[in-house]
């Protein structure tokens, strides 16, 4: 079972993640878009969640909570598992 098959908190607004679309350190992270975003997307439907693509873009994940508070965690070179368990510590899921 997916991390992610719970309602987030309702203090999370957005979730935002960046990575390279052909680059290989990226690969881990579009691994994790494929296997985990249609199960986050299902708990939380109303929870905007954006994926931005650049050639040459480090991998990240960004969060940003009520009264303007963001959070980021670096996931370059990560497997799909390790990328889900930063996310996961990012969101304290």
């Amino acid at each position: 079972m997916s991390t992610f098959a719970k309602a987030l908190s309702p203090a999370l607004r957005e979730i935002r993640i960046l990575c390279s679309q052909s680059g290989s350190a990226s690969e881990g992270t579009r691994q994790f878009i494929k296997s985990s975003y249609s199960v986050l997307k299902q708990h939380n439907p109303d929870l905007p969640v954006m994926i931005r693509e650049a050639q040459g873009t480090p991998a990240r994940v960004f969060a940003r909570f009520e009264k303007g508070v963001e959070k980021h965690v670096e996931v370059d070179n990560l497997s799909s598992k390790d990328v889900e368990s930063k996310v996961a510590q990012l969101l304290s899921v």
